[in-house]
């Protein structure tokens, strides 16, 4: 068996049928999308690439009514991003290609789809040359006017009503936020459009309100609104703004970050402007207006401008790990915070900046400043910034842990230990000394310029409430901003997070969803279990259904959310006096997943309150038995045992990789021969772990909740607000 080649006479087509018609089937449906449009004839390559790709996506009978994508590839083709081919469009103009007075589109044809990146192929009418962008606007109903160069307005006739306008691009570039396939788009008004036809007549604009609203309502909104300017124009005429940007450049001064130099004429010169953000507290009043000088850093070059950049941050599971053992040690978390951070990292580059808008030195304005040290939005500035608060914590005696590289200890006999976690520029700290502590403080505040926040309240986003005999951290603030951010603030609260007879599948038999949207929910969904590994199966699921969900699986979503709305206060309490060791659970569910009959481990860690280190995650292979799964399972929570215990991990960059010791799954035996871990067999009805490996009936889910530690605010020992 193998490979026979035969030749077809010359100039007999008809030996190689099938082919041919084939070829004919495309170029037919080329000339008709061209003839449409009246597109010359020198896109016709185009035209019939389009044509390949439209066919490709298209059932035949041939295929039992499937389409050729489908069964190369496995999964059915999403169509909710084609569009008319020849339709006059205008595509967006990247911020880093304009100014900000410029236009921000341009106007193009339509002439095919991306082949290896997911955008839409166009004509820029102004250049002659074809762009590939994913962010386009497009008007169907139009088409370009190649011999007169303007675009026409054509009415169709043949769909139940106009799929675009002219006079709707408005709601079309919103509506597009949701239709196209990969990712969500940038938006135009209908004001960058420009072109019409006087014998197209645009249909009157329908000023029917389509939801009422009390006006005193929308008038305190507008009063209670939080603006912040976008540029230095609009700064400068706020009084808190101008006081945000001088208190900035001073810092930058004093920090002596900068020098005034002459212009170099061999070296690029990076520009600077300024960023501006209202910081808020808890409970959403102003706490201060800040105003942050960047440098354009997309501008460098690598090799050039800057050589390494990259800078560890501490992982949500290193900080929930210290904020769980000052609990049990009863001790208080402290938090400072360094102004200006990046702006103390030293440049080992030669790096040049523009003088800021506003802040130009009379009688050198060309002149420029030489980078001593390093600016906000600099390619190198984190690792700057890493690096030398590193240096320096090493010289004030902290050893770093081998497993976590932001976190710091330092031990004096007779005195006590002092703990410290850096994630960029926030630095929490704990210890069972106070002198250690003070001693600390004293030291950073005399180092750099800081803020003392006092008592650790807020911290990544989770509100941290610390009492005499517990720690309470929570997400309250969040979980109302997302039910109100996807319309559910006041929905109907459900029990659960799933339904435990509800099986999620691929292809469930209902209508496609949003995918736009489905994605920003399970995006918050997984941000939110930074303190409610109750949802975590539930999102983690929820992430299997990305691309192409439905309607099906976007009920789940909103179930979910709705589950948030009747807990909305939870979060996890670690209580004072528990037991110091370690205790892990672990878990999985064989062949959950009935599509590709992968099982789901999950493990969870505390120091027998509540839990601080969790996973929910689908296997990677196929397990032959439970008990494959289960030692699959065990292996995923031994080695986040072992590096909870800060005894492994060489490399400190890649977190996951650091866990793979040995072989994946018998290092096990050997870990515990070495008295690293001990094993211990777990009854059903205690196994914690559980409750991240499959969706549970509500009493069973209730109680593993209660002892992962979660629970509502309102049932905690003493006054907690939130």
């Amino acid at each position: 068996m193998g490979l026979e080649r035969q030749l077809t006479v010359g100039y007999s087509p008809q030996q190689n049928g099938v082919a041919e018609r084939k070829n004919r089937t495309v170029v037919e449906m080329a000339r008709a999308m061209m003839h449409e449009k009246k597109i010359p004839l020198k896109f016709w390559a185009e035209a019939v690439n389009t044509a390949v790709y439209l066919q490709n996506r298209s059932p035949t009978s041939a295929l039992d009514n499937s389409t050729p994508f489908e069964k190369f590839s496995g999964r059915k083709p999403g169509v909710k991003h084609l569009r008319i081919f020849g339709s006059l469009c205008y595509i967006h103009i990247p911020t880093q290609k304009r100014h900000k007075l410029e236009d921000t589109g341009e106007k193009g044809v339509f002439v095919g789809y991306g082949v290896c990146e997911k955008g839409y192929r166009v004509l820029n009418l102004r250049t002659q040359k074809i762009e590939l962008s994913r962010s386009v606007i497009f008007d169907e109903e139009a088409m370009w006017n190649w011999e007169t160069s303007e675009a026409l307005q054509i009415p169709m006739s043949w769909g139940d009503g106009a799929s675009s306008t002219v006079s709707d691009l408005d709601s079309e570039s919103n509506l597009l936020q949701h239709q196209f396939v990969q990712s969500p788009m940038e938006t135009q008004t209908s004001s960058d459009v420009h072109a019409t036809h006087d014998s197209a007549p645009l249909e009157p604009y329908d000023h029917t309100p389509k939801k009422w609203k009390n006006l005193s309502e929308v008038y305190a909104q507008c009063k209670m609104s939080i603006i912040e300017p976008e540029n230095f124009e609009e700064a400068v005429k706020d009084k808190a703004w101008g006081k945000a940007m001088t208190e900035e450049i001073l810092m930058i001064e004093k920090n002596s970050t900068w020098e005034l130099v002459d212009r170099p004429s061999s070296k690029p010169i990076v520009g600077v402007k300024c960023i501006f953000k209202i910081k808020l507290n808890l409970d959403g009043s102003i706490q201060k207006h800040k105003a942050r000088l960047v440098a354009k850093g997309y501008t460098q070059k690598p090799g050039i401008d800057f050589n390494e950049t990259f800078a560890p941050v501490a992982r949500l599971d290193t900080i929930r790990t210290l904020i769980a053992l000052a609990a049990q040690k009863g001790w208080k978390l402290w938090q400072l915070d360094v102004k200006s951070a990046f702006l103390n990292g030293v440049l080992e580059e030669e790096v040049y900046v523009d003088q800021p808008d506003g802040f130009v030195v009379k009688g050198d304005e060309d002149k420029v400043y030489r980078l001593r040290k390093a600016l906000y939005g600099l390619k190198q500035a984190p690792r700057a910034w890493y690096s030398e608060i590193d240096t320096y914590l090493s010289q004030c005696g902290f050893h770093k842990s081998p497993s976590e590289a932001t976190l710091y200890v330092r031990t004096k006999e007779g005195v006590g230990t002092l703990i410290v976690s850096i994630y960029v520029d926030d630095i929490v700290y704990t210890g069972s000394s106070d002198e250690m502590m003070k001693e600390f403080k004293a030291e950073m505040m005399c180092k750099y310029e800081m803020s003392d926040l006092g008592l650790l309240h807020h911290f990544l986003g989770m509100g941290v409430t610390q009492t005499e005999g517990s720690i309470f951290i929570h997400q309250k603030k969040y979980a109302l901003t997302l039910l109100d951010k996807f319309g559910l603030k006041d929905c109907k609260s459900v029990i659960t997070p799933l339904v435990a007879t509800d099986k999620l599948k691929r292809e469930d038999g209902s209508d496609a969803a949003d995918e736009s949207l489905f994605r920003k929910i399970v995006g918050s969904l997984l941000y939110l279990t930074a303190t409610r590994p109750d949802i975590m199966f539930s999102a983690c699921l929820l992430a299997r259904f990305m691309h192409n969900p439905s309607k099906m699986h976007y009920g789940a979503a909103k179930r979910v959310l709705r589950y948030i709305q009747g807990t909305i206060d939870y979060g996890i309490e670690y209580v004072t006096g528990k037991s110091a060791l370690l205790v892990g659970y672990c878990d999985s569910d064989w062949s959950g997943s009935e599509e590709d009959m992968k099982s789901t481990s999950g493990y969870a860690f505390s120091f027998g309150s509540g839990v601080f280190s969790w996973a929910s995650v689908k296997q990677h292979s196929v397990a032959l038995s439970t008990a494959e799964a289960e030692y699959v399972s065990a292996a995923e929570a031994t080695s986040q045992a072992i590096w909870l215990s800060h005894s492994n991990a060489k490399n400190p960059v890649f977190h996951q990789r650091s866990k793979h010791i040995k072989r994946k799954f018998h290092f096990i035996r050997d870990a515990i021969q070495e008295e690293v871990i001990e094993l211990l067999y777990c009854k059903g009805e205690e196994q914690i772990a559980d409750i991240f490996t499959k969706a549970l009936p509500k009493d069973r889910f209730d109680y593993l909740r209660r002892m992962l530690g979660v629970k509502s605010a309102s049932t905690l020992e003493g006054s907690v607000k939130m």
